[in-house]
């Protein structure tokens, strides 16, 4: 363990360390204040859960919108540095809202407020989060492509001790603090964020020279430039493409029917940051309307706005009509972690080799399921068995919050197997809002149904119609399955097979981005026969000499497990 943790700050440096820990244990701990929001909009705003909820779909809105910031950072450097200074204001964007809300309680106590500042904090993690997200990626480039793996492990388990923590604290804290306590303590956290930023240095980025003589770049073939010095990985990508959609979807993508790009030396540095972003939200859209990657997101934006949040609602149940206190909901949030990390091993012991359908049609069933347990509890049922309310609320918070990670692992494995080449940083942070944006909307659709049905604090007589209303609809993304193409399926299969049977020579060579594309432009066997070792062997074989002498073959490569850029495979 300790020559682990030297060799990471030998190659990292502890500044670059510690901010990476300190913001995803911030993540986390936004639990202890988040839970004080819930009290303040119920007990002193007096909102119904109708309207609580839907402060919420607001405020969380920030995090439907991720690419924004990704797109934003990659193109418009601030002061020559790309991450930074985004995080420096993202902080601050934290740090502020929380700071005022502590000390003015005219701005604390009105609804409308109190949702700007809480959008406006949100804005401040979503950015950081695609701001760090994106640091890590750039810090396990070549040499350091073997601590790819430790850097996830560290992030997440930063993540998942902020959130414990947070959750056991929160429920204290609510019993002994005052709200506005709270939300100055919480201050902190982005307070000392907005310091360590000051210690981690950040290569300025080259001023790019535009030559004298105007360069084309058309903006429908995925930014590269027509100067004759093409990137190797967007010629690949492109020939790659073609041969795995065809000839009528390859000619559909050749269609270029607006005019190419003039970038000369004396363009202003705004015309210059136009065309940048204007290439990046164009290369996003054109690969994200690629029907292998459109049907699925669709599917999993589908299976969270058919389904009624009713999250809030039962919040206002459990502390009005169950009386459980503030400590307790902490604890639940806490077994409610601890389900979620025994999903994580369930699935990646026993369903990560199951079809992609199949896994998502479970999940569904079993929420759907467990949904119904909350029927006991409306119905007062488990107290003419002898079971207790808190029994009930836990055992449905830890299986609850375990099943949904049958359904969000393979989400974010799939998510990376699709990104292409060049963007797979802004697509991947577009999945994640898409998810983001159902959750949302699935949130608005339950606090609409709430309001249809007049539950209301105090008046909970057809929570009970919701909650079934809400087990049913469970079952409508399982009709939508078919949107998630056989392709996709067997893309997501193989890939979890590649740590197994095709591990031993795929690992190697399908590492990163720029080998990946190498290796797409020989005829390479594709999804329906590449667990063929043979053809995969004789791909191999049949490389050129300095392909294999790239710095992305080098045997410490061998421990690093798929990045996203494999979607070749």
């Amino acid at each position: 363990m300790i020559k682990w943790t030297k060799q990471l700050n030998a190659a990292f440096g502890f500044s670059f360390l510690w901010l990476i820990c300190l913001i995803y244990f911030t993540q986390g701990f936004r639990s202890f204040v988040w839970t004080a929001i819930s009290y303040q909009l119920k007990d002193n705003i007096k909102l119904s859960p109708s309207a609580s909820q839907f402060v919420f779909s607001i405020a969380f809105f920030p995090w439907s919108i991720k690419p924004l910031y990704g797109i934003l950072s990659d193109c418009i450097p601030i002061k020559g540095r790309k991450r930074i200074p985004y995080l420096v204001i993202a902080t601050v964007l934290s740090l502020v809202p929380w700071f005022i809300l502590g000390l003015n309680s005219t701005l604390r106590d009105s609804t409308w407020h109190l949702m700007v500042f809480l959008t406006v904090q949100n804005l401040g993690s979503a950015m950081a989060d695609v701001v760090v997200d994106a640091m890590i990626a750039e810090a396990v480039r070549y040499d350091r492509a073997k601590f790819a793996g430790d850097l996830q492990s560290i992030s997440w388990s930063a993540m998942a001790l902020g959130g414990i923590c947070g959750s056991l604290l929160g429920g204290y804290a609510l019993s002994n603090l005052r709200i506005d306590t709270i939300f100055l303590v919480f201050s902190v956290l982005p307070c000392i964020q907005l310091l360590s930023c000051y210690f981690v240095e950040e290569n300025s980025v080259p001023s790019k020279d535009f030559p004298e003589e105007p360069v084309v770049r058309d903006l429908h073939t995925n930014g590269s430039t027509l100067d004759g010095n093409i990137p190797l990985t967007k010629k690949s990508h492109s020939s790659t493409t073609r041969r795995k959609k065809g000839k009528k979807n390859a000619k559909s993508r050749s269609v270029n029917t607006s005019k190419p790009m003039i970038l000369r030396k004396g363009d202003s540095l705004a015309i210059k940051w136009f065309h940048s972003l204007k290439e990046a939200i164009y290369d996003l859209c054109r690969a994200f309307r690629q029907p292998m990657i459109l049907r699925p997101m669709s599917w999993f934006f589908l299976a969270h706005i058919t389904v009624p949040n009713l999250s809030t609602v039962i919040f206002y149940y459990q502390t009005e009509v169950l009386k459980l206190e503030a400590s307790f909901l902490g604890t639940v949030q806490v077994v409610g972690w601890l389900g979620l990390m025994l999903g994580i091993f369930i699935y990646n012991r026993y369903m990560k080799y199951m079809t992609l359908r199949r896994i998502l049609m479970c999940a569904h069933i079993g929420l759907a399921f467990f949904s119904l347990m909350q029927v006991v509890v409306v119905s007062r049922k488990n107290i003419a068995f002898g079971i207790s309310d808190r029994v009930m609320v836990l055992f449905f918070s830890a299986l609850t919050d375990g099943i949904n990670q049958f359904k969000f692992m393979p989400f974010l494995t799939l998510s990376g197997q699709l990104c292409p080449p060049g963007i797979e940083g802004t697509l991947f942070a577009l999945f994640m809002s898409i998810n983001n944006l159902g959750t949302t909307v699935g949130s608005f659709v339950g606090a609409g149904l709430a309001s249809i049905l007049n539950i209301d604090s105090g008046s909970f007589d057809n929570l009970l119609l919701g909650i079934i209303i809400h087990a049913l609809c469970n079952f409508i993304p399982i009709a939508f399955l078919f949107l998630i193409p056989k392709e996709a399926t067997d893309q997501l299969h193989f890939c979890e097979l590649g740590y197994g049977k095709a591990n031993k020579i795929g690992r190697i060579y399908m590492l990163n981005t720029s080998v990946a594309s190498n290796l797409a432009t020989i005829e390479m066997p594709l999804v329906a026969d590449i667990l063929d070792i043979d053809k995969l062997q004789k791909a191999v074989e049949d490389m050129p000499l300095e392909w294999k002498k790239d710095q992305a073959f080098h045997p410490l490569h061998q421990t690093t497990d798929l990045s996203p850029g494999v979607h070749h495979c």
